[in-house]
């Protein structure tokens, strides 16, 4: 059997709360560490894929009403990076006006940031992309942030079903082969291949602005 690669690039040992982010221009925490920021429909399993990644059950509370955390919240992770969960976006129960709410406050984050590496980006495997994915894909494309796409809840279909919904997703968003990284929090299948591709965005060293 191989050793297992995840365990030795990036063991999750320290995760600090550092504060939220709650509008536009507001408040955030200063640091100079590398950012990777989580982002996703309020219904897509974030919550749970979080609380996967870093082996702590409370980390990002699973809540029965999707759409409840309305701020941006840091998390220092072994003083090395900053974990950045960002709000949860198009669930149909959230009135316009608050969802006008919550694009202007991730669209400030990320043009502010000088620190950000990337963005998982999650989709569930069992659904076609939203219009709100699509937007936010193409935002992130005009961003040029590279992008992770975690497709959660994978452990609900069968493998087969699994493999033929990866292909179609990423035939239809056009994306990479290594850009998509199926996941479950059930079993925690995916873990270590996200964890490795968070790893290769944190060593990712910014190009210089042109002189």
């Amino acid at each position: 059997m191989s050793k297992d690669p995840g365990a030795d690039k990036l063991v999750i040992r320290n995760v600090e709360f550092l504060g939220g982010m709650a509008e536009r221009h507001g408040w955030r925490p200063e640091s100079s560490l590398p950012e990777v920021a989580f982002a996703g429909r309020s219904n897509v399993g974030k919550s749970s894929l979080l609380n996967s990644l870093v082996r702590r059950k409370s980390f990002a509370r699973v809540s029965r009403t999707p759409g409840r955390t309305r701020e941006i919240n840091f998390f220092r992770i072994n003083n090395g990076f900053v974990l950045v969960d960002l709000p949860g976006y198009g669930y149909a129960r959230i009135s316009k006006e608050k969802k006008s709410e919550w694009k202007p406050l991730i669209e400030s984050y990320m043009r502010r940031t000088t620190q950000l590496r990337g963005i998982v980006l999650l989709l569930d495997i069992r659904r076609e992309p939203s219009d709100d994915d699509r937007e936010m894909l193409d935002f992130l494309a005009e961003m040029e942030v590279p992008t992770i796409i975690a497709l959660t809840k994978k452990d609900k279909l069968s493998k087969v079903a699994a493999q033929e919904r990866v292909a179609e997703i990423s035939r239809v968003l056009a994306l990479l082969p290594d850009q998509v990284i199926p996941f479950s929090a059930h079993s925690g299948e995916g873990r270590i291949e996200l964890l490795e591709a968070i790893t290769d965005l944190l060593e990712t060293v910014p190009e210089p602005d042109a002189q």
